[in-house]
């Protein structure tokens, strides 16, 4: 049989090459069973005039097929549907899908999805100013040496690190590259037995959670904070209890009793406050005095490029009593999904077998990826590269917003990627958010890092993922959206 032309078209949502699109096309429909073995495929020639493209990529992508056994090239006949391709399984049936008659809403109670979140639109890029925070700017990465050290972790000689099952442990390489070169510099020493892969700082705040809370026991969290963490902690069934941050972070003379209190003490989410020293010693000793641990998400202290770093509570800790939470999400980029965690070595063995029941370990790949990015100096020279990125923004941000009269209310004194910033009490910045979008303007509404009932005229306004070009533009923007909203 031959198969019609009129069955191949580029459909603009499939991303990738001409080659592999065309790849995609017909082994989606052999895996289908829309086409069958000894089917004809249209010529290289006359599907290359059909789609608009040149004959070698058509050429090129049908001789991949061949070699992947899809197809078969049968002299001067053409090419055809492998007699051993890949065949669908028997159960394999077109036609309409089968109608749901299971209300889940009712049967799960919405108990997950009702959680607040700070909405990002998927094609953020595709929008002249967005002022999204955590997001990667491919212009500040170093592709170069990335590439290459993926491709050293997928070699032959890591072929043992690629594929295999960990089970409960994880990689020693990237283990060791944590705790010599990245860990010190929050002041932190560690042995293995200490330290945790998570999958991003979120998995590694669930695992902690979990560890620590349960029904009856008592949490702590900053208001406002961080909506992802309110969210875990309401799966606990803990008693949570918020405590207002002021502009050094969260006041430990008026903690409530605790089991757990979380901070993140180094870079506030979302005011960019930073804890002073005394306070940090304070938050210690008040730990050892009342019997609470202290979680310590530790997120975007690389960012410090207007003043050093301040050291983490874990490395002032002394008595065991803080849990470390760490990330490549805002370093290196977020779909990376790699964090860890840190704490006694006791603590560390439950949340090990925690995460061995849920996800066993990250993939072996990605550790050994980061591996060779931390321990060959890559990771260094990027973070010099971004920070002193990040300050120019910083610049031009601030310069912006006095220009068009918007007030900041926490800029952070050491550096960090955002602003947050306070609106007139009238203004509702889910609303001004939306409309701003239609100008292709992103921002970030406030109101989902505050518990119900919390403020709604707050917002965020990060320049990790604009150009510096873009921001007077998008600033005054905002601007006269308020002028006119107030």
């Amino acid at each position: 049989m031959q198969i019609p032309i009129e069955t191949f078209f580029l459909a603009p949502a499939v991303t990738g090459t001409l080659q592999q699109r065309i790849r995609q096309m017909v082994s989606a429909g052999i895996l289908a069973g829309r086409f069958r073995a000894g089917d004809k495929l249209p010529s290289s020639r006359g599907l290359a005039r059909h789609l608009g493209l040149a004959r070698i990529t058509v050429t090129l992508a049908y001789a991949e097929l061949v070699s992947a056994d899809y197809l078969a090239a049968r002299g001067r006949s053409g090419y055809f549907v492998s007699d051993s391709a890949p065949k669908p399984p028997d159960f394999v049936r077109a036609g309409v899908p089968p109608r749901d008659t299971v209300d889940y809403t009712a049967l799960t109670g919405g108990r997950f999805s009702a959680q607040a979140a700070v909405a990002k639109p998927a094609d953020w890029r595709d929008y002249p100013y967005p002022f999204i925070y955590g997001q990667a700017d491919a212009a500040l990465f170093d592709h170069q040496n990335w590439r290459a050290c993926a491709l050293r972790a997928m070699g032959k000689r890591d072929f043992a690190a690629l594929t295999t099952d960990y089970i409960d442990a994880d990689d020693p390489v990237l283990i060791e590259a944590l705790i010599r070169t990245l860990l010190p510099r929050r002041g932190i020493a560690a042995t293995p037995d200490q330290v945790l892969l998570t999958m991003g700082a979120q998995n590694g705040l669930w695992l902690a959670a979990q560890v620590l809370l349960g029904p009856g026991r008592r949490a702590v969290i900053e208001n406002p904070c961080y909506p992802g963490l309110r969210a875990i902690l309401g799966l606990t069934e803990a008693r949570v209890s918020s405590v207002d941050v002021d502009a050094f972070g969260l006041p430990p003379d008026v903690l409530p009793p605790a089991d757990v209190v979380f901070t993140t003490a180094s870079h506030h989410c979302p005011t960019n406050a930073t804890m002073p020293l005394d306070r940090r010693m304070a938050f210690l000793a008040a730990a050892s005095a009342q019997d609470f641990v202290i979680v310590e998400d530790d997120y975007e202290f690389e960012m410090s490029f207007l003043s050093a770093a301040s050291p983490s509570l874990k490395s002032l800790d002394g008595a065991g009593r803080v849990i470390h939470a760490g990330s490549f999400s805002k370093s290196l980029f977020p779909g990376l999904r790699l964090g860890y965690l840190v704490g006694p070595a006791s603590f560390i063995r439950e949340a090990r077998s925690l995460r061995t029941a849920v996800l066993r370990h990250p993939p072996g790949h990605m550790q050994r990826t980061v591996a060779y990015f931390l321990s060959l100096g890559h990771y260094e020279a990027l973070i010099a590269r971004m920070k002193a990125a990040y300050r120019r923004r910083r610049q031009v941000m601030d310069e912006a917003i006095a220009g068009a009269g918007l007030q900041v209310a926490g800029r952070g004194a050491f550096g960090g990627s955002s602003f947050w910033m306070q609106a007139p009490d009238s203004v509702d910045t889910v609303a001004l958010a939306a409309g701003l979008r239609g100008q292709g303007v992103l921002i970030e509404p406030g109101a989902a890092f505050f518990g119900p009932g919390g403020p709604a005229n707050f917002y965020r306004l990060a320049y990790s993922s604009i150009a510096p070009a873009k921001i007077p533009e998008g600033i005054a923007q905002i601007g006269r959206a308020l002028a006119l909203s107030a």
